[in-house]
């Protein structure tokens, strides 16, 4: 494979990836607008902030099914295209539901991308480049991450909210050329019985599909609703069936596929600490946002560019991470890089009690230099599984991802509130109560990024060695 195919093919999945990612950041912050010039109740603003997330999490497995059945090329071409367009309809939107329908469409070509993106990277590169491919996607998906808030506040208060929108549309059409131009064809993977496995398996992907969309919607509209509101009980009871029912056929349909998966000791590691880190980080991300602007009183716009140090931590570091795990291993690389992460959100949580934002710094950087010294976890997860699986485990991945960064937030914020309603009944101020909170959840956080060190070392320990 020639080094400018390989450039491409890498180019390719970060442009598609950080498209996912941006417009997943870019819409909360121009909500207020979009309210006023559409008329937009309050229900309408809810949908079309859960729409986007709500279409990505349930259409995960099934893109990453197709994946496996229609190949990697076909799947993210798609899956950019659909973007594409929608993100186009979304712009072009004067009613809330419309909008609503439209931002779930992006999610759906979003849920194409993600899978068929992660599998790529495991299938389609060399050994060589592999660490280094994952290191500039998470490198574009910390970025988009980063720099989504104050994208959104200077396009909204300059352009308007449609051009959050608008903008997809260029960088859509250039991803969709180079990875037509670029990313290998051919048929997908195969293997003896892999037709026999996608067919017995069309049960355990739909209700897999259904149950985590209604799971999603209740984590997400309970907490705004109330979870003894009618949809919200409806949402929770369809999930909980569906689990059931994916216990009772774990014999027929749950066994060939995830069970296959599951044996992978990689996979199943990584599966493990993606869960541990996105319950911890991405809920402490949500929260962080709302310190920096109600407790330090900062604008949108630099509460964002207070999250360029995770950022540049995480792209310095990463070009390093294959050297150090060909010296120390992928385990106790990774080990470290989790134990880093949980040190830096003790540092966030002690730079919290001075409010300076240079104290807050030191931690920031380490969550992200730590985040990168990860990413073994995520190539060896990815690699482990066979080829005419890999759609379906890089789907179940990203759903993974998608789903724990939901259950973070909301984990992280039942101990906000609780440590915050505590602390106001002890008379405390409601600035300083948050605070209290605020700083409760990083320690939560930390904990269960922590948990992941072992877990790692356990996955990724080499052939050969004692557990």
């Amino acid at each position: 494979m020639s080094r400018l195919r390989i450039l491409s093919v890498v180019g390719a999945v970060v442009l598609s990836a950080f498209l996912t990612a941006l417009d997943n950041t870019v819409v909360n912050v121009a909500l207020p607008q979009m309210r006023r010039e559409l008329g937009l109740t309050e229900a309408d603003v809810k949908w079309v902030a859960t729409a986007y997330p709500l279409a990505l999490a349930g259409v995960l497995l099934p893109a990453g099914q197709l994946t496996d059945r229609k190949g990697r090329r076909w799947a993210l071409l798609t899956g950019v295209a659909v973007f594409t367009v929608s993100s186009a309809c979304c712009a072009l939107s004067t009613t809330g539901a419309v909008l609503a329908c439209f931002r779930g469409a992006q999610g759906a070509g979003a849920a194409f991308i993600l899978p068929a993106s992660l599998a790529m990277m495991s299938h389609d590169l060399p050994p060589r480049v592999r660490t280094v491919g994952f290191g500039a996607t998470n490198a574009a998906l910390a970025s988009a991450l980063a720099f989504g808030p104050v994208v959104s506040g200077v396009v909204t208060q300059h352009l308007g909210w449609q051009y959050l929108f608008v903008m997809n549309v260029p960088l859509g059409l250039a991803s969709f050329a180079v990875g037509t131009a670029a990313v290998p064809g051919g048929p997908p993977s195969a293997a003896p019985g892999a037709e026999r496995l996608a067919a017995v398996s069309h049960r355990v992907v739909a209700l897999a599909c259904l149950s985590l969309t209604a799971f999603v919607y209740c984590l997400i509209q309970g907490p705004a609703y109330g979870f003894t509101e009618v949809p919200v009980v409806v949402s929770a009871v369809t999930a909980l069936c569906g689990v059931v029912a994916l216990y009772r056929w774990r014999g027929t349909d749950w066994s060939p596929m995830l069970g296959r998966l599951l044996r992978h000791r990689p996979f199943a590691g990584g599966l493990i600490t993606q869960l541990l880190w996105g319950l911890g980080v991405t809920g402490v991300y949500f929260y962080t946002s709302q310190f920096l602007q109600s407790g330090l009183r900062l604008s949108p716009t630099e509460a964002g560019l207070m999250f360029t140090p995770a950022v540049l931590a995480l792209l310095l570091t990463a070009p390093f991470v294959g050297v150090l795990a060909r010296r120390w291993g992928d385990g106790r690389v990774a080990a470290a890089g989790l134990a880093l992460v949980a040190t830096g959100l003790i540092l966030v949580a002690l730079g919290s009690l001075y409010g300076g934002l240079a104290d807050l710094l030191p931690g920031l950087a380490a969550v992200g230099g730590g985040s990168a010294l990860a990413l073994p976890l995520t190539t060896r997860a990815l690699e482990s599984p066979p080829g005419h699986l890999s759609g379906f485990a890089a789907g179940l991945f990203s759903a993974t991802r998608e789903l724990s960064g939901v259950f973070g937030v909301v984990l992280v914020g039942v101990v906000v509130a609780f440590t915050r309603h505590a602390s106001r009944a002890t008379g405390a101020t409601p600035a300083e109560a948050f605070v209290t909170g605020y700083q409760a959840g990083l320690c939560i956080a930390a904990a269960l990024v922590g948990a992941g060190a072992p877990v790692a070392v356990w996955a990724l320990r080499r052939p050969g060695r004692c557990a």
